[in-house]
C-alpha cells in the first residue's frame, strides 16, 4: 500500500509541474517546467549525496577507527543483500543518523556522535538495518525526485509572480493554452500542495524503513525503543546546524516544530511507528522464509 501511496503521490506530484507551466506559459511553459524539473532532478541525482554530507560535516570511517560500528554495519548489510555502505560520523551532539546515496553501489550511512552514546548495540543495530531499508527501498532517489519537483513548483511559481509584478505576461499573439486564473491559482496553491505531496510520500518511506529495519535487524522491539529516545533526546538536545530542507533524510525529524508544522512533517508520529513495530513483534510479521 505504501509503495502505491509513493507512485500516485510522484504521479501527482509530476502533473502539479506541468500544470502549473502550462498554466502560466501555454505550450512554452509546458516544456519549460519539464526542462527546469529535469535539471533540477540531475543536479539532486548526483550531487545530492555529496552536498548533505558536507553541509552536516561528517566524517569517513574507516574499520580501524570504529571496528564495533563498522562491523555491525557490515554484518546488516549482508543480511539487506546490499553491497558495505560507506561510514560517516557526524560532529553532533543530538541523536539521529540517515542514509543517502543515488544507489545501493553509492549507498552512505551516517550516524551521529550522540546516537552511539546514548543506544545500545540492539537499537543501533535497529536504526541501522532501518536506514539499509531507505538504501534497498532507494528512497534517496525517490525522495531526490520529489524534492527536485517541488523545487521545480515553488520556481516557476516565483517566475511567475515576479513576471506578473514586473508587467510580463503573454500576448495576443502567444500560442494558445494559457491560462490566467489557473495560472493564478497554481503560482498560490502549487506551492503548498507540492509540499503536503512532498511531506506524504516522505512518510510513507518512513513506514517502508521501518518494516525493512525490524526484518534485517530482526528486532522491531529495539527499534522501537530506539526511535522513542531519539525523539526524546532530539527534543533535549536540539540539532542547530544543518538545514530543515534535509530533514527528511533522519531516522527522526531533527527540525520538529509544533502547531502548523506538523501538517507538513517529513514523519511520521513517532507513536504510530512504535506501534506498528510492536504489532510485527507481536505478530512476527516481520520473519521472512
Amino acid at each position: 500500500m505504501n509503495r502505491m501511496k509513493t507512485m500516485m503521490l510522484l504521479a501527482a506530484l509530476t502533473a502539479l509541474v506541468l500544470f502549473l507551466g502550462r498554466a502560466i506559459g501555454g505550450q512554452q511553459g509546458l516544456m519549460f517546467a519539464i526542462v527546469i524539473a529535469g535539471l533540477m532532478n540531475f543536479v539532486s541525482y548526483w550531487f545530492s549525496d555529496k552536498i548533505v554530507l558536507s553541509m552536516y560535516r561528517a566524517q569517513p570511517v574507516t574499520p580501524e577507527e570504529a571496528p564495533e560500528l563498522y562491523h555491525l554495519v557490515h554484518d546488516l548489510a549482508m543480511r539487506a543483500e546490499l553491497p558495505m555502505p560507506k561510514l560517516y560520523i557526524l560532529p553532533e551532539d543530538t541523536p539521529n543518523a540517515f542514509a543517502t546515496g543515488r544507489n545501493p553501489k553509492h549507498g552512505a550511512v551516517a550516524v551521529t556522535q550522540g546516537i552511539m552514546r546514548l543506544l545500545s548495540r540492539e537499537e543501533l543495530a535497529g536504526v541501522i538495518a532501518h536506514e539499509l531499508g531507505h538504501i534497498k527501498n532507494r528512497d534517496t532517489l525517490i525522495m531526490t525526485v520529489s524534492a527536485a519537483l517541488a523545487g521545480a513548483l515553488s520556481h516557476l511559481a516565483t517566475m511567475a509572480m515576479w513576471g506578473g509584478l514586473l508587467g510580463g505576461g503573454r500576448h495576443s499573439d502567444d500560442e494558445e493554452g494559457a491560462n490566467p486564473i489557473a495560472g493564478l491559482l497554481g503560482i498560490i496553491l502549487a506551492p503548498i500542495a507540492a509540499s503536503l505531496i512532498q511531506m506524504a510520500i516522505s512518510r510513507s518511506r518512513e513506514y517502508l524503513a521501518d518494516e525493512a529495519g525490524a526484518r534485517y535487524s530482526g528486532n522491531p522491539m529495539a527499534l522501537a525503543s530506539a526511535l522513542r529516545k531519539i525523539e526524546s533526546w532530539s527534543q533535549r538536545i536540539p540539532m542547530h546546524d544543518g538545514n530543515p530542507a534535509t530533514a527528511h533524510l533522519f531516522i527522526i525529524n531533527p527540525f520538529t516544530g509544533g502547531g502548523l508544522a506538523r501538517m507538513f512533517s517529513t514523519h511520521p508520529p513517532t507513536a504510530e511507528r512504535v506501534a506498528l513495530l510492536e504489532e510485527m513483534a507481536r505478530t512476527g510479521s516481520y520473519v521472512t522464509a
